[in-house]
């Protein structure tokens, strides 16, 4: 939880309304998210402003007429948190921190968002991941942060305060030790990344193909998990309730099997911090053969909600990978605007509920349809010089055979058409 300080956990939420753009996502519904958000870090909303501005104000991101406001409107509610819809830069955090007094606590969206995934992340590999994007979040705001710091982050940062050298000043220390600590979370997550990529092979080897589920926080991931595998991830109606990735079998009506995974779930203005540091559990969804892409249906901003997701699809450069839309919480949708049809997608869609199981049987017959079309069999015959093409085909394909020849690697596989075209020059058939 948010360290709490004089006034509680009571918290005033901020925004600034750009003029002139244009979006279905008002600032209203962008506030309304963000108090989701600190509801989730164990904040109380006492209340919630915004701005109306040609841009945010470089200095103290709003005017300084609404500054003085705030103060008041601290005063008023009794709380001693404020809480911005974006990201603040260092100097816009130092200077609202002068202007309101040491005794109010700015946060900013990424900052919440942070400490939601710290308290979320269980794994060792989940753990790492948080601390080293609160790390890079939290170094250029050192001079103003360091108390944070202390608070904020344990393992490989502790103990910054330490014996200065000659001439160096505690900040430039703290900087010093900080930086170590990146470079030590970066070559124990470059462990992770091998360690996983040895469960890559692992899966490659048993021929089972990855299905990855993805959606925007809250979509209902876990439960559509749950509901088809069996599986006990816990399921709460609140943001980034679950962090950690799952993994379970699943087996489809025609009795093939595959592996089913979780992801952690998508947001608007998802930190960078965040998807650099958890790339190697985002890698799952690179590496699989069909990507399950769970969305609100009950939400009245699901066009935006998707958008968001397609936007780091493309980031993680999946944007290609066959793509099936669960329109799930149909059991909700129509209530308070939520939509009862989706709108036109250019992919495959189900619409299902997991949460009564209501249409799960076709959305089972949709996967193994699209795993078929998307999949090409064949028998090829690789030159042992053109492994990689061999660990290609193990970490997007199923192998049904392979037999080591005096020639080369001989192979039975069904594999993606676009690693297909490329072992067609090796064709055994």
């Amino acid at each position: 939880m948010i360290e709490n300080n004089q006034k509680g956990d009571r918290a005033v939420l901020v925004g600034v309304a750009i003029k002139g753009e244009k979006g279905s996502w008002t600032m209203e519904d962008s506030l309304e998210e963000l108090g989701q958000l600190a509801d989730t870090a164990g904040l109380t909303v006492a209340g919630a402003t915004y701005q109306k501005l040609e841009r945010p104000d470089p200095s103290t991101y709003v005017r300084s007429g609404k500054v003085q406001e705030l103060k008041e409107l601290l005063a008023a509610e009794d709380a001693g948190i404020l809480v911005f819809d974006e990201e603040l830069s260092p100097g816009q955090q130092k200077n609202l921190e002068k202007s309101l007094g040491g005794g109010v606590r700015i946060l900013d969206r990424t900052r919440l968002i942070l400490d939601i995934f710290r308290l979320h992340a269980h794994s060792m590999e989940g753990k790492l991941q948080v601390e080293l994007a609160q790390y890079q979040y939290l170094l250029p705001r050192l001079s103003g942060l360091r108390k944070d710091l202390e608070q904020q982050v344990g393992g490989a940062g502790a103990g910054l305060v330490g014996l200065r050298g000659p001439g160096e000043t505690q900040l430039e220390m703290d900087r010093r030790r900080v930086r170590r600590s990146i470079q030590k979370l970066k070559k124990d997550l470059k462990e992770v990344m091998i360690n996983r990529e040895e469960l890559r092979k692992q899966r490659g080897r048993m021929g089972l193909p990855v299905v990855s589920i993805v959606g925007y926080t809250n979509a209902g991931k876990s439960s559509l998990l749950n509901a088809l595998t069996g599986a006990d991830v816990p399921v709460e109606d609140k943001l980034f309730a679950t962090l950690d990735p799952t993994t379970r079998r699943l087996r489809l009506p025609g009795g093939r099997e595959v592996l089913l995974t979780d992801t952690v779930g998508f947001i608007r203005k998802l930190p960078h911090e965040l998807i650099a540091a958890f790339r190697a559990t985002l890698e799952d969804v690179q590496e699989a053969s069909l990507i399950l892409h769970v969305v609100d249906s009950s939400h009245p901003r699901t066009p935006d909600q998707i958008a968001a997701v397609e936007s780091v699809l493309t980031e993680l450069k999946v944007i290609q990978t066959p793509r099936l839309i669960v329109w799930n919480k149909i059991d909700l949708a129509g209530r308070d605007g939520g939509h009862r049809q989706p709108p036109p997608f250019s992919h495959g869609w189900e619409a299902v509920s997991a949460k009564t199981g209501r249409n799960l049987d076709a959305l089972l017959m949709s996967i193994e349809k699209m795993l078929s079309e998307s999949f090409v069999t064949m028998e090829v015959l690789i030159p042992y010089e053109r492994y990689d093409l061999v660990s290609g085909a193990y970490e997007l394909g199923t192998i049904e055979h392979r037999e080591e020849t005096e020639d080369g690697i001989r192979l039975r596989l069904a594999v993606p058409k676009t690693l297909a075209a490329k072992l067609s020059a090796y064709s055994a058939t």
